[in-house]
């Protein structure tokens, strides 16, 4: 028996890289899984069914069942069917995964607006509709749910020539840590995953000689986890993921000047001199990275 019997899966995204290997590990843990992916380019030009069906051959040659969809994550219409997918061929939906993504990196003084909306249009809005939509079916259904979306430290923490990508991805855990407080009340849990896992989105962004560290198969486990009736009470969590180590990501207030309230406003020469003074315990920043 696997944690995820009779349960039913949504992956977007899942004809490759991080999505292939959750929709995999979900179906050996027992859930039924509609496999989406649009079929396109990394840089989401481009479509064909090649990649999902192949994720569905896959889960049917070891016993399990899948069934594939190919539509766009940014289009209602398509969000709106995957759900009704699962619906139509599981008789439910329990879980939703939001993974699908494309990347347009360029440095900001060289970003066209073309550039941005569609990295914002995919990975932002196409996360909205395909969670609106599972979220209304597990309403619906009253029997609660598991919805995991997918950020980036580039989002949470800062990437160099990523401004586009890193905007969607922080717009996405933002969304998810509003949206987790609304599921308690209904038993739909809400958790943010940042993976780092080699993919065709990251294979030439990881140096070589650090790629075999990082396989997708090792984020999965923590992710299809988070979908199991274990982890019911886990929710509003951002998670960090990389190779087998996981980290939870939590925001600390550093209070770095303080005078009384009865002194009315700060000079500004004396607020900046009492931020100054307090820079030797700032977090260190990489600036190829961003704080760590």
């Amino acid at each position: 028996m696997g944690l995820l019997d009779g349960k039913v899966a949504l992956v977007t995204g899942a004809g490759g890289g991080l999505g292939r290997t959750h929709a995999l590990l979900l179906a050996q843990e027992g859930a039924s899984v509609v496999v989406n992916d649009l079929g396109g380019a990394r840089d989401g030009t481009g479509s064909g069914h090649s990649m999902a069906d192949e994720v569905v051959n896959e889960i049917k040659a070891s016993g399990g069942s899948a069934v594939a969809d190919y539509g766009n994550v940014s289009v209602q219409e398509d969000a709106k069917a995957m759900t009704q997918t699962a619906v139509e061929n599981f008789g439910k939906l329990d879980i939703c995964i939001a993974n699908a993504g494309i990347l347009r990196d360029k440095s900001f003084k060289n970003m066209t607006d073309d550039m941005w909306d569609v990295v914002v249009n995919v990975h932002l809005k196409g996360t909205y509709l395909t969670t609106k939509a599972a979220y209304d079916q597990m309403l619906a259904q009253e029997t609660g749910g598991r919805i995991i979306v997918t950020s980036s430290t580039s989002g949470l923490l800062g990437n160099f020539g990523q401004t586009n990508y890193g905007a969607a991805k922080a717009g996405i855990a933002g969304m998810a840590r509003c949206l987790y407080l609304e599921g308690m009340k209904y038993g739909i849990t809400v958790n943010i995953l940042a993976p780092t896992a080699l993919s065709r989105l990251t294979d030439d962004i990881f140096p070589d000689q650090v790629k075999d560290n990082f396989p997708p198969e090792r984020v999965s486990p923590m992710v299809v986890w988070l979908c199991s009736d274990d982890a019911k009470e886990v929710t509003g969590r951002t998670w960090l993921v990389a190779g087998n180590r996981v980290s939870m990501l939590s925001w600390q207030l550093q209070e770095l000047a303080r005078q009384d309230e009865s002194e009315g406003p700060w000079d500004v020469a004396e607020v900046g001199e009492a931020i100054l003074a307090t820079k030797d315990s700032w977090p260190s920043i990489n600036p190829m990275r961003g704080i760590v």
